[in-house]
């Protein structure tokens, strides 16, 4: 059976790497303010950061499904 979950065997990882592909570092800090995209951003600190912050990872969670339904 196949899981209706967006996110479903998505790293938070390749989330965030998607989603710096698609707005880049700053349009991803304009979409969501939170430091780890706006100062000195990394894929490292971000994951750091979001896995200790569940709303800001809820943030990116929801932005990306947002951005999978507009490609589908």
């Amino acid at each position: 059976m196949i899981s209706k979950d967006p996110l479903h065997g998505k790293t938070l990882e390749s989330i965030i790497t998607a989603l710096v592909d698609h707005f880049g570092w700053e349009g991803l800090g304009q979409m969501i303010n939170i430091n780890c995209f706006n100062s000195n951003p990394s894929i490292k600190s971000s994951l750091t950061f979001l896995r200790k912050t569940p709303w800001a990872r809820k943030k990116v969670e929801d932005l990306y499904i947002r951005i999978i339904d507009t490609k589908q």
